[in-house]
């Protein structure tokens, strides 16, 4: 195949991850657009790609109908998911892709509800003995306060982008912030915290883990960061991605590391591309190139360490520049 047309889903402000499928097609010598889909027009990746593409909402009944039939009319084959809300619905109709030819980067439906919900998450860390804090639900631990120590975390079980995480160091303040109902509480984990973005192949094995340590976070999501050589981060991360079930292209583990003791905590897995990824793939981690390499049968430049230590990356504000009616304000 000298031709291959990638699409990113939900691309919202996901520009840098456009601009590294590309690199990944040329390098390999490969014809092909980076088309980018998006609810609306207001999308700076929308603009930035070969190609945007308007879709329904990913919970419609049309999406994966409309998804299917655009990416026969522009011969699409690979999909790249990037947000929590679309996992299941890929999920549950990948090998319905897959007749098509259509390869969507997506991990198991039983792996993407043990990523999508912290309940879950833990229930599976715990039953597969991977180090993790120790978490309960509200009402629980309001029942029987004697047994937990404050301050502790609340989290929404399903939210993403640290939206609703809270420290609370009472019970009055733990009642008000889960007041809304849908949360966990979990023990603060020592250390500093990484996220380690990994990469599963189609027999599920992990051929890569990136550790980065957030320096600066900005509305949830990382603004500044370093990635770290560690080889107990690495093969933590490695574990959990290769128990997971199906796992299946990017994913990232949330670990807190505690230098002094050695201790480790899984406190989170995300079956998607986290939004720090460019810089794992900068230092050298080029899973763009090397999902296509594998969906196209060609020889594997996938490596373990071939990426670099202590790289920085320092995110900024940029912007894509249109007219209303480009915009679809008129």
């Amino acid at each position: 195949m000298s031709e291959l047309n990638v699409l990113v889903s939900s691309a919202g402000r996901r520009v840098i991850l456009v601009d590294l499928f590309r690199r990944a097609l040329r390098d390999l010598g490969l014809a092909g657009k980076v088309i980018a889909t998006d609810m609306v027009r207001l999308s700076a990746t929308f603009h930035h790609a070969d190609l945007g593409l308007v879709v329904p909402r990913c919970t419609s009944d049309e999406f994966v109908p409309v998804m299917l039939e655009l990416c026969r009319q522009h011969r699409v084959k690979l999909i790249i998911p990037t947000i929590d809300t679309e996992l299941p619905i890929y999920a549950a109709h990948r090998e319905e892709f897959r007749s098509e030819g259509i390869e969507v980067a997506v991990s198991s439906p039983e792996a993407v509800a043990i990523a999508g919900d912290k309940v879950n998450t833990h229930r599976w860390l715990t039953e597969a003995g991977l180090p993790t804090v120790r978490q309960t639900e509200p009402e629980e631990l309001l029942a029987a306060p004697g047994s937990w120590r404050f301050p502790l975390i609340v989290k929404p079980r399903g939210g993403s982008l640290s939206q609703g995480v809270a420290r609370v160091h009472d019970e009055a303040a733990l009642r008000t912030a889960t007041s809304a109902g849908g949360f966990i509480v979990q023990t603060i984990a020592p250390g500093h915290e990484f996220t380690i973005d990994a990469l599963a192949n189609r027999s599920g094995k992990c051929v890569c883990a990136v550790p980065r340590r957030r320096l600066e976070v900005r509305g949830g999501e990382i603004s500044k960061g370093l990635t770290v050589r560690s080889e107990p981060l690495e093969s933590l991360a490695q574990r959990a991605c290769e128990a997971l079930p199906g796992a299946y292209g990017g994913l990232n583990v949330q670990i807190f590391l505690d230098e002094a003791s050695g201790e480790l905590n899984i406190i989170e897995v995300n079956a998607r591309f986290g939004g720090g990824f460019p810089l794992s793939c900068e230092a050298g981690a080029n899973y763009p190139r090397w999902l296509i390499e594998e969906l196209l049968g060609l020889p594997s430049t996938a490596s373990a360490t071939a990426w670099e230590g202590d790289r920085v990356m320092l995110r900024y504000d940029d912007a894509v520049f249109v007219s209303a009616e480009e915009a679809g304000l008129r």
